[in-house]
């Protein structure tokens, strides 16, 4: 049994996961062999993400006017939160795929992205795009691309220039 002081310390914990994260997504960890749960919170640590299980009244209670109240309110059964600081899409993608790799046991029940909520497709879409510096290497290709395109147009423009002021 927690004491009030320990259960003090797990909200004000939470509350500050929560006001630290960019997303929050709601599953649930119970049932899995212990050595696969430590491997899944691992990997959402590596991805800037932190996971949380609980009782759901202090979930609830740490959510309270954040943007996660909604989604942590009324929350039944056995719940884990998984928090992502700065990766939304790498915390969801490590998720579904304990979802995947234990279809009846892990299950997604939403998220929270922001002020979005999100449902547990929104979540597994989420999860099918490209992580963060996946998503950053293709528009620094994509900027360098354009840059030699308007490089060699620059180049163009001076040469006929030049062929102008030598005619």
């Amino acid at each position: 049994m927690m004491t009030r002081a320990e259960k003090d310390a797990v909200v004000s914990s939470i509350k500050e996961k929560i006001e630290k994260s960019q997303a929050v997504f709601l599953t649930n960890l119970v049932g899995i062999p212990s050595v696969d749960s430590v491997r899944i919170r691992k990997n959402v640590r590596d991805a800037k993400g932190h996971m949380v299980v609980t009782r759901n009244t202090l979930f609830a209670r740490a959510a309270k006017g954040t943007f996660a109240e909604g989604l942590l309110a009324d929350l039944k059964g056995t719940s884990c939160v998984a928090f992502a600081y700065e990766d939304a899409a790498a915390v969801a993608k490590i998720v579904n795929e304990a979802s995947t790799e234990f279809e009846n046991i892990v299950t997604i029940r939403g998220g929270q992205l922001g002020t979005q909520k999100l449902s547990k497709a929104d979540v597994v879409a989420l999860a099918k795009l490209p992580s963060r510096p996946q998503m950053l290497e293709h528009c620094l290709l994509h900027s360098m691309h354009h840059y030699q395109l308007l490089q060699e147009c620059f180049l163009l423009f001076k040469s006929k220039k030049r062929n102008r002021t030598h005619n």
